[in-house]
């Protein structure tokens, strides 16, 4: 269901179990990977990690950079026609646009997911929480230290 994108219902054909035992063992395996991942990594980061990611920056050459903000389409293969022409990118096909923040270790602290691949970064990032939180005074905690 989550890979192919296929209705609950349409799985009895091909594994040969119900619906409503589709759809629980979905619920299941999300409630697993985030048991397993939310502590470490499906969070924003803590005032140790911004210190630690900042530190890391300064030491690459890039002073006060918490990481680096990227989208990314994700080709729609299965996309209902009446919403092609919205999810069309320029290349034609429809996509799903991630936007993500990224360090080097490949710790994702931010993800956006599901906006229209007609929409170009600026639009995205507009939409992002990333910078509608800064906007609404939610900032990162910091631990500043003077020397």
């Amino acid at each position: 269901m989550l890979a192919y994108g296929q209705p609950a219902d349409s799985i009895d054909e091909c594994v040969k179990i119900g619906e409503s035992t589709a759809i629980e063992s979905m619920k299941r395996f999300c409630r697993a990977i985030l048991k397993v991942f939310e502590n470490e990594y499906l969070r924003s980061p803590n005032a140790n990690d911004v210190a630690r990611l900042l530190e890391i920056g300064e030491k690459r050459g890039f002073p006060e950079m918490l990481g680096s903000s990227n989208c990314m389409h994700w080709v729609w293969k299965n996309c209902p026609t009446a919403w092609s022409v919205q999810y069309r990118w320029r290349s034609g096909t429809p996509t799903i646009i991630l936007e993500a923040v990224a360090y080097y270790d490949l710790w994702i602290w931010h993800a956006h997911f599901g906006l229209s691949g007609s929409n170009n970064d600026i639009n995205v990032l507009e939409a992002s929480h990333l910078f509608s939180n800064l906007a609404e005074g939610i900032a990162l905690l910091l631990i500043m230290s003077f020397r």
